[in-house]
Parts: structure tokens; sequence; C-alpha cells
């Protein structure tokens, strides 16, 4: 059995380590082997080696992280149809079993009988990944692996997050985006895409706002202290009637529903700290907090349809697999630009 080069997760609280590993073989039907292009760096890769999620999965150590992974088809199992080896394609992040209700309903990120490669199972920080048929989408050869990679998590739950708010939107309603990292700055060419409400975009860092309003943000307003009095000031006192957090710690949850104006929806998508509000609060002004996790399926083909019309387009830092150690330390220490790529 030949053997590839892969990120492991070898303990908590520790950095991962690059060892030798098996490359994976077609086992079913309807695997799908794919030789990764890019892999996107994400900060739930950060929380996972904080030992944030393992309670939740349970994940036996070590393994291999990378849940945003894009590259050409390797191996395909008997069953497999709809792609064939060195087709190019994106991976949806979970693996599913299309038999479910959820899965029935196109709602496969809430399948019964899911896997989560390089959160609960082996990941594409590494030479090839093991997924199947279910999870693959062709891409358009224009497009290449490394620069649509992030795209299968960071744009994917951008896409569902705002795909949902934006069913809401008018043109007179104002969209309050929280951050503008890894995932905002999609978050906001989707959100242009979709919707024709006003746009104010939430950062502490002015570099990451003047690439908000490059990419078509209405207002910029730098989270430098004032930030919630100058959101109100833009809507009027009133507040937005969406708010789209993506970043989730640091304050910004409870900074997000303040901004939030009656019965309006905030949305958190980034995720660190607890939301803590009044209930009074929520029931006197019938405010919506609205979780969310990664898109479905068919929302990922959406993406890639914008993606493939030039609507949305990755910022990336791209490093070699080898550089891993880099990558995950400049994204901690809030160096990268955008999104961070993992290449082979």
């Amino acid at each position: 059995m030949s053997t590839m080069r892969a990120v492991q997760v070898v303990g908590y609280h520790q950095n991962p380590e690059m060892r030798e590993v098996d490359v994976p073989e077609v086992s079913g039907p309807f695997d799908v082997i794919v030789r990764i292009g890019g892999a996107g760096v994400c900060r739930t890769d950060l929380h996972i080696l904080e030992g944030q999620w393992a309670d939740k999965t349970g994940v036996a150590l070590p393994y291999t992280i990378g849940h945003e992974n894009a590259g050409w088809v390797h191996a395909v199992g008997s069953a497999v149809t709809n792609v064939r080896e060195g087709d190019k394609v994106i991976v949806h992040p979970h693996i599913t079993c299309g038999l479910c209700r959820a899965c029935r309903t196109g709602d496969d990120v809430h399948c019964e009988n899911s896997q989560f490669p390089g959160v609960d199972t082996n990941g594409g920080y590494a030479e090839y990944l093991r997924t199947s048929a279910r999870s693959v989408v062709l891409i358009d050869d224009e497009l290449e692996p490394a620069d649509v990679a992030a795209l299968a998590d960071a744009g994917l739950t951008a896409y569902h997050a705002a795909a949902k708010a934006a069913k809401r939107l008018t043109p007179r309603d104002t969209c309050v985006v929280i951050g503008a990292g890894g995932l905002g700055h999609i978050g906001i060419q989707i959100m242009k895409a979709l919707s024709p409400a006003k746009l104010v975009v939430v950062d502490r860092n002015p570099e990451a706002l003047k690439l908000a309003l490059d990419l078509g943000a209405d207002h910029g307003v730098v989270a430098a202290g004032n930030q919630v009095e100058e959101v109100l000031e833009i809507t009027r006192g009133s507040g937005a009637e969406v708010v789209l957090d993506f970043v989730g710690e640091g304050g910004s949850t409870s900074e997000g529903i303040v901004m939030t104006r009656a019965a309006g929806d905030y949305h958190v998508v980034g995720y660190g700290e607890n939301v803590n509000v009044p209930t009074i609060d929520l029931i006197s002004a019938e405010k919506n907090v609205i979780g969310n996790l990664v898109g479905s399926y068919n929302d990922l083909c959406d993406l890639m349809a914008l993606a493939a019309r030039g609507l949305v387009t990755l910022h990336t830092q791209k490093y070699a697999l080898d550089d891993f150690q880099s990558a995950i330390s400049d994204l901690d220490a809030g160096r990268v630009r955008g999104r961070a790529i993992l290449i082979p």
C-alpha cells in the first residue's frame, strides 16, 4: 500500500504533526478518492486543536484535519456515475447517506448518518482524501482547485447564512456584516449577488474594511469601540433588519444583538463565546437569534455557479503543505487576509 503525507492532530492543546499514512483506497461502491489540489485552513481547525470539538465528535486520535477541499478525482467506486478519474471537483464537507429524511428533503447538512472529514474522520490536509459520490461537485474549467477550495466550507457557510438572510431583505433594508475576514469577505460578495439591501461592514482591521468596500459594501465601520453607535447612526437609530456575525467571539454577539432592529434577525455564524441576552430584550423587541452551520449540496452548486460567473472570488494566501504550521499560526495571529490554502 502506498503512503502519503498528512497533517494530523496528535493531541489537544499541542501543534499538529506531519505523518506518513496510507493513501485512502476505494472500499465502497460510492467512494470517491480525490487528489487534493488545495485545502483551506479554517478557524474551526484552531478550535479542533484547542479541543472544543472533542466531546462532540469523540474522534480517535491521531487523525487528519482539513474540511475545505478541492482537487481532481483519483479513483471511484463501482457505482459512481457522476464523476470520473481526472475530473476537477470541489468537495462538500459532509459525507451523507442520501436515505434519511433530511437528505431526502435536500437538507443533507443534517443527515442522520453523516461523516465530517477533517472533523470526525480523516480530512484533506493531505495528498489524498476519501469522500463519496454525493459529496463531489464538478467545477468550471476556468476555476483551479487551490483558488476555490475554501468555498467548500467558508464559502458554503457564508452562502447558507446569506441565502437565508436575503429571503427577507428588500431595497429599503440594511444588512450588517460583522467580520470581513475569511468568511466575511465571501459573505459580502454573496450578499451583493443575492440582495438589494444596503450593506454595512464592521471589522477591527482597516485593511479588511478597504477590501470590503472594494467588494461592494456601502459603509465600512472600524470596530474601535464606537461601532454599535455608528451602526445605529447609519440605521437612524433602529438597527439593521439583518446582522450576519461571522466572528461570534470577542464580544461581537452582544454588540450584534444591539445592532439588530426590532423583529430583526441576528445570524450567528462564527463561534467561540456564549450568546448572553436578557429574555426580556428578545421578547420585547421580537428579535430572532439564528444559528448557521454549513450549507447543503445544493447551496454548494449555487455558490459554484456564482464563482463561475466571477461574482464570488476568494482572496487567498497559499502555503505548501509542509508549511502547515505557518498557515495555522498566521491565521491564529490574524495575519491572513482572506483565506489560507495548503497545497500538497
